[in-house]
């Protein structure tokens, strides 16, 4: 499915969508926890360390990948225990409900593949979740991310794009295990020809995809963004790369034809360097802030801020459009960083987005302006 349309064109679904109930085991600082919830915004408060983001990061594994945190399994485990961390949520989809568990697999306590089953029937890997719930986050080690490598920006793009195309998350997996061995057998110097040419043709095949889905979802936001409310920037966004630049002159075959070329040309080159010269692993998300014509790593540091939060906030607007996954948005320790009018911008914004949001923060009083419209736990109290 592509989303070149306008973002208008889409059907909005007003029923009620998000997490219901949220059980821990053993995961981080909790031994047991349960909380009950209904489908309107979560606001979590208390002091620093008594596990909000801890929350959030259970949250986080709705989606495929290594959450919020990106950390290993066996770091999520909380201290000194002998049981597997897992998690439990029961979610309403629309006029429905969806049993999803995740977690480590008890028979193999060590490894780093997570077990997922959604309505108690275990899933073949983790990226079916990308079928049933889509998110975007917001956290504080997340300001760094246009002073940050290329990688960090696409994992960040690529996290969007799990929520309009949930064949993406598949995709990178064969594109990056087709990548690894490929720069493995160039290492070893002795490999079989058609081995190679087969790991090749993943490269392009997959690569090629998964340049078409961030292409359009990137063009998607850039419509967003330019209808937002201008409490915010408006952040000008473009996708950078070898393969972008071949698309913008030749068409999609000839794309692929050249990658086939280039990269069989390049076998000795990539040899010396240890990686892949040419492909989607090279893309990169570049932001620009055009009140100031000035690129996001050179803004300020409050400047980079908004320009993210924008980013985000777009990237939840076309979530909540979608009538496929359920959305939802996490923002950790946010409001803190904004002033009295960006806040209730903020808040406004979320009343509207018609999905669940989950907030974070030390100070309860910075979300009076939701209060009567949000759920509010005060944690460690």
């Amino acid at each position: 499915m592509t989303y070149s349309q306008p973002l208008e064109n889409h059907l909005v679904s007003h029923l009620p969508r998000g997490v219901e109930k949220l059980q821990l085991s053993h995961f981080r600082s909790y031994e047991t926890f349960n909380l009950s919830l209904d489908l309107t915004p979560v606001v979590l408060t208390g002091p620093n360390g008594v596990g909000k983001t801890n929350l959030l990061e259970a949250i986080s594994f709705l989606i495929p990948g290594r959450g919020l945190r990106r950390a290993r399994l066996s770091e999520i485990k909380k201290q000194g225990s002998q049981e597997p961390w897992s998690l439990s949520y029961h979610l309403k989809d629309g006029e429905g409900d969806l049993q999803i568990g995740t977690g480590q697999d008890p028979e193999s306590p060590t490894s780093e593949r997570r077990l997922t089953k959604i309505n108690g029937e275990k899933a073949k890997n983790q990226s079916i979740l990308a079928e049933w719930v889509s998110m975007v986050w917001l956290t504080p080690q997340m300001d760094r991310l246009f002073l940050d490598g290329p990688s960090e920006r696409r994992r960040f793009l690529d996290r969007l794009v799990y929520g309009f195309d949930p064949t993406h998350a598949s995709r990178l997996s064969r594109y990056e295990k087709a990548l690894r061995e490929r720069n493995l057998l160039l290492r070893q110097g002795r490999y079989d020809s058609h081995w190679l040419e087969g790991l090749e043709d993943i490269l392009v095949n997959e690569g090629m995809a998964i340049t078409v889905s961030r292409r359009e979802v990137v063009g998607q936001l850039i419509s967003v963004l330019k209808s937002q409310d201008h409490s915010f920037p408006q952040a000008d966004l473009s996708l950078e790369g070898n393969l972008e630049t071949l698309l913008q002159t030749h068409s999609s075959l000839e794309v692929e034809e050249e990658m086939r070329k280039v990269l069989r040309q390049n076998r000795d080159q990539d040899r010396l360097t240890g990686r892949t010269s040419l492909g989607a692993h090279r893309s990169d998300l570049f932001v620009v802030y055009p009140d100031k014509n000035q690129a996001a790593s050179l803004c300020s540091t409050g400047e980079q801020k908004a320009l993210l939060l924008s980013i985000v906030m777009a990237s939840a607007r076309l979530l909540s459009a979608r009538t496929g996954a359920i959305p939802l948005l996490l923002l950790d320790e946010v409001v803190a960083h904004l002033d009295k009018g960006r806040r209730t911008a903020l808040f406004e914004a979320i009343l509207q987005l018609k999905m669940q949001v989950w907030l974070t923060g030390t100070d309860v009083s910075l979300f009076e302006e939701l209060q009567g419209d949000a759920q509010f736990f005060g944690l460690g109290e």
